[in-house]
């Protein structure tokens, strides 16, 4: 009987929320803390960038070029592995959209 009430209660509950509210909230649970994971990759994406730019500046000034190409190369590295989780983050947002469809 318990059961039933809890069940009762959850109808309820869902009923009141808008459907965009409803919705929004059960993308969050599928996927949660994207947003700030997308802002993570964005703001390390754009650390690496502005680094990228600093090495190859002092590689193009020629100064101390032994120790800015390696530098340079992990900055773009990072800029590359950044672009990939973002794309990777926002393709895994289709893919459950497509699992959840009748076949």
């Amino acid at each position: 009987m318990a059961d039933s009430s809890l069940k009762n209660q959850f109808h309820s509950k869902k009923s009141s929320l808008s459907p965009e509210k409803y919705a929004r909230l059960k993308a969050e649970a599928k996927a949660p803390y994207r947003g700030l994971r997308k802002f993570f990759y964005l703001a390390f994406a754009a650390s690496g960038f502005i680094g990228a730019l600093v090495f190859l500046a002092q590689i193009a000034a020629g100064r101390d070029v032994a120790s800015a190409v390696p530098n340079f190369a992990l900055q773009v590295g990072l800029v590359a592995l950044m672009v990939f989780f973002y794309s990777r983050d926002r393709s895994g947002a289709a893919a459950p959209a497509k699992r959840d469809r009748p076949s």
